[in-house]
């Protein structure tokens, strides 16, 4: 039996689990990452790829937590988009530097107090009509534009860089193999004895938890019907500011060749869609966009929908947390970083928490293991066999 000592084994290949490896790893640390399935896993694969920088949040004009959390991770991302961050994501594909919140009536008015604010400034501006891009630029649409500082990426052109970077240390694992016990943990004839284990396996870290025997911290899972339709559109990357303090619809676009778009719906529209059933999420769907965008044609779209859960550290009542979660208890670290955007903040979360442990890199090169590496995810629409 072969027997290694990582100084870091992290359980989870979404975007967390690999940039933190990949962080790992640059600051000296023998650091590995076992994945079950595929990299993008459920969670990360399935998300619109916006780096959210807490606009959304302070639509009803309060600077809460969640806002202060997560305001400097545009800028974080641009650096490693640039090449000049953390990491170096140059070669990931953004399908848009910025979104576009988008209103009607007063909430104008309501909003100019919140984006003035000293935590808002720079980061969204209101447009002039002579600005508005498709499908806002006709007579028909008679709202507010907003420009938001915040870009949508391409989570698979995004995941397949870091899985170049990482994937020496990546490796696929059977769970039904897993054993855990006092000493460390065995997959097959390959035993593991690390100094840290980092849980960041999303959803799975339930299942993982039981195996170290913890009962603490626990988990929530908050579901989403996202709602997919593709067809000759244009590219939207949008909220829709509706009543609540979540948006009405978010929209996100991705290119399908063939002058086709394809849009990934969400926002309320996919909170509020959990107990349909996919053809009454999609006449939802359809309903929401004819109220919302009137003048488009939708009658050559494919539809489809996907059932997703959002996999976070247990709040009271179930409240979406304002930040990402590091926790756990003696060697083993827990983690859920609540959103796409939260990845690198959780990665320098893993890393103080060593350095305040005293545990420093042993300075040697991660070993070669005896178990294959994982493949990328596909995307949702990609997985779609039948179109509506």
């Amino acid at each position: 039996m072969s027997t290694y000592q990582p100084d870091l084994l992290i359980f989870g290949g979404g975007i967390a689990g690999l940039w933190t490896l990949l962080r790992a790893r640059r600051a000296g640390y023998q650091a590995l990452l076992l994945e079950s399935a595929a990299l993008g896993g459920l969670q990360s694969i399935a998300s619109q790829g916006i780096i959210h920088g807490g606009s959304k949040y302070a639509l009803k004009g309060g600077i809460g937590k969640s806002t202060q959390a997560i305001a400097d991770m545009p800028g974080i991302w641009r650096d490693a988009l640039a090449g000049k961050g953390a990491l170096d994501l140059s070669a990931a594909r953004v399908l848009s530097p910025h979104q576009h919140l988008w209103s009607s009536g007063g909430i104008r008015s309501s909003l100019a107090g919140v984006f003035a604010s000293k935590l808002m400034q720079g980061k969204v501006a209101s447009l002039a009509r002579a600005q508005f891009p498709p499908p806002f630029d006709v007579p028909d649409f008679h709202g507010s534009l907003y420009e938001l500082q915040e870009p949508v990426l391409d989570v698979s052109s995004l995941l397949r860089v870091m899985r170049e970077q990482a994937l020496p240390a990546c490796y696929r694992y059977d769970p039904e193999k897993l054993q855990v016990d006092d000493g460390g943990l065995r997959i097959g004839q390959l035993r593991l004895q690390p100094r840290r284990v980092l849980l960041a396996a999303g959803e799975g870290n339930a299942g993982l938890l039981e195996r170290w025997g913890m009962r603490l911290p626990q988990m929530q899972k908050r579901p989403l019907h996202m709602v997919m339709l593709k067809g000759p559109l244009p590219a939207l990357y949008a909220h829709c500011l509706g009543a609540s303090t979540v948006p009405r619809l978010t929209v996100t676009s991705y290119p399908l060749g063939d002058e086709e778009m394809l849009w990934y719906l969400g926002g309320q529209l996919a909170e509020e869609g959990v107990t349909r059933t996919p053809a009454q999420q999609i006449a939802v769907a359809k309903s929401e966009l004819a109220k919302l965008l009137p003048w488009m044609d939708f009658s050559r779209s494919g539809w489809a929908t996907l059932e997703i859960n959002r996999a976070e550290v247990a709040t009271p009542g179930g409240k979406r947390p304002d930040d990402c979660y590091l926790g756990g208890e003696g060697p083993v670290m827990v983690a859920w970083p609540t959103k796409l955007a939260f990845a690198p903040r959780l990665a320098d979360l893993v890393l103080q928490k060593l350095n305040q442990e005293g545990l420093k890199p042993e300075g040697e090169e991660a070993p070669v293991l005896s178990l294959p590496h994982p493949p990328l995810a596909s995307l949702p629409w990609e997985q779609v066999d039948t179109w509506s």
